[in-house]
């Protein structure tokens, strides 16, 4: 390996050793602090899968330890040398290698991706940077949703990041324009891996291992480039429950960049203490990655580059959470007490973010609470003058539909998932939800509503006709198809229920959510389009992190 200008070699090889040593070498910790974690992760055992942790405090591991089995059918017991699998919590070792790129002057964070990516559409000329990509600011579509849309999901095949930019080729439309709102991607973090391995002309493991890895002593970190790969050690992954089952849920995929860092509680302790203590990188390289992402609103989001930066009960904290199959994960810093905490599960039905926070509050100093005024307090509004805002309400640009309804003399919603949310009145046209403030608006007889969402973002809501109480379900059936992904769609007729299907075994039933837009459960939401006759022309489809995928009718 040759020195690099922007990375003296001896020093990152004397950082290594040093570091290594402390971190292997657990310092004492509080007589009370290892019973007390234990007592965290109780309900994992011999008998179900579980979680590694791992705790730091100024540079010194104070406690690593397994808890549950890293193997149900072996008997094997997970360590804190079970290897485990990352999630999204990888998307900051990718942001990694390209902030040390920029470094090396061989790319901008500014550069338009288009630079490295020429099969990456123009979309009409507006330009997409590296910086976008690593923010989710992108307006590039989810993989995972078109994928599923197509019934290519996680688990029907083998998956890499070829098939992510296949996907983006063949797309012609954004989820909005470049820079101008925050949405989830995991699409940018594969396109972001595949700029690494051709602007440094070396896989993402050739180059991560050469410049983070192993100068940094991470001996047990790797890409899962190969999901057909021995690893020793790795525990595997599980879905289900004691009293249904436990299944295998391993990731059958070679999908990187976004995800598939394998590694231990050690390794990722030296990961996080390199971070509060830069000898890789330098602070340049942390500054970078820790500045949150300003949108062309002006509103500065808490994603920065692969990281969350936010606030935990009055403490800094810089942190990812992840998941894939049946791995759960969570690596945090709280850099202002130089403490940090990696917890990283084998079983879908934990929570390593609640646990994280459950071990950290024992080492955290924490601010005492701040008497404030209650955000939403009540103001008494006559019944009337609340539920004249019930109905169903849509928003155009995601498809979000929320349902207004009048209850115990006032107004709820409704979500689906449960008993109903309470509107607490503010006063006037104003009230308050669990997901924000809602301001109502009447304009030209038509009701709408803004909804201010805690993190500052919002979302406008209009009047949604109801669908009819008999659906005209002729109107819809035929065969649609889509310039953009590779399936065709049949919306068929089956008894008295209108269907969706991609194929003759593979159906799901539309449920009507207001006039021409259909919920279709697993798929998302689809919202019907017609021309000036009223003839249905075809649709599109919206689900989550994926806007307005368009399908053409092609039977008439």
């Amino acid at each position: 390996m040759r020195p690099h200008p922007c990375l003296p070699l001896a020093p990152a090889i004397v950082f290594a050793g040093m570091f290594a040593a402390a971190a292997d070498a657990q310092q004492p910790a509080p007589s009370d602090l290892a019973p007390r974690i234990d007592a965290v992760f109780a309900r994992f055992t011999d008998k179900t899968p579980g979680c590694a942790v791992g705790l730091g405090k100024d540079g010194h591991a104070l406690y690593t330890h397994g808890y549950g089995m890293a193997n149900l059918e072996y008997n094997v017991p997970i360590t804190e040398s079970t290897v485990l699998e990352s999630g999204s919590v990888a998307k900051q070792f990718t942001a990694s290698a390209i902030v040390l790129l920029a470094q090396d002057g061989k790319l901008s964070l500014d550069d338009d991706i288009r630079k490295y990516l020429p099969e990456v559409p123009s979309f009409g000329g507006q330009k997409i940077t590296i910086r976008n990509l690593l923010t989710h600011t992108s307006g590039l579509r989810d993989q995972w949703g078109l994928l599923g849309i197509e019934g290519r999901g996680p688990g029907s095949q083998v998956h890499s990041p070829a098939t992510t930019l296949d996907l983006v080729v063949h797309q012609k439309m954004l989820n909005f324009p470049p820079g101008s709102e925050y949405l989830y991607s995991n699409t940018g973090y594969a396109l972001a891996g595949i700029i690494v391995e051709r602007v440094s002309g070396k896989s993402l493991d050739a180059f991560t291992q050469e410049r983070l890895f192993r100068p940094l002593g991470m001996t047990h970190t790797r890409w899962r480039d190969d999901f057909t790969a021995v690893v020793p050690n790795r525990a595997t992954a599980y879905s289900g429950s004691a009293p249904t089952g436990f299944h295998t849920d391993m990731p059958f995929t070679n999908m990187i960049g976004n995800g598939g860092v394998l590694s231990t509680m050690a390794d990722l302790l030296k990961w996080n203490e390199n971070l509060d203590h830069p000898a890789v990188g330098g602070a340049s390289y942390v500054d970078a990655l820790q500045t949150r992402m300003r949108l062309t609103s002006g509103r500065t989001i808490t994603y920065a580059l692969g990281l969350e930066v936010t606030n935990y009960q009055g403490v800094r904290e810089v942190s990812h959470s992840g998941s894939t199959a049946g791995y759960r994960t969570f690596l945090a810093r709280f850099p202002d007490q130089h403490v940090s905490v990696a917890v990283w599960c084998n079983y879908a039905g934990a929570n390593p973010t609640q646990l994280a926070h459950q071990v950290v509050d024992l080492v955290l100093t924490k601010p005492a609470p701040v008497a404030t005024q209650a955000s939403a307090e009540k103001v008494e509004v006559s019944a009337a003058s609340q539920q004249q805002w019930a109905g169903v309400y849509r928003d155009p640009h995601t498809d979000d539909v929320i349902t207004l309804a009048a209850s115990n003399g006032g107004l709820s919603v409704g979500t689906g998932r449960g008993q109903p949310t309470t509107l607490i009145p503010r006063g006037g046209a104003r009230f308050h939800a669990n997901a924000g403030d809602i301001e109502f608006t009447r304009t030209a007889g038509r009701r709408a509503f803004v909804l201010v969402r805690a993190n500052g973002d919002s979302a406008h809501f209009e009047e949604a006709q109801p669908a009819p109480a008999k659906i005209p379900a002729q109107d819809y059936t035929g065969t649609y198809t889509s310039d953009e992904l590779d399936v065709q769609l049949v919306v068929a007729v089956k008894g008295d229920k209108l269907v969706v299907r991609r194929r003759p075994a593979d159906e799901i039933e539309l449920r009507p959510a207001y006039n021409d837009d259909f919920a279709a459960p697993g798929l998302g939401t689809i919202r019907f389009a017609r021309d000036k006759s009223g003839r249905v022309t075809g649709f599109a489809i919206f689900a989550g992190r994926v806007i307005d995928v368009r399908f053409t009718r092609a039977d008439r």
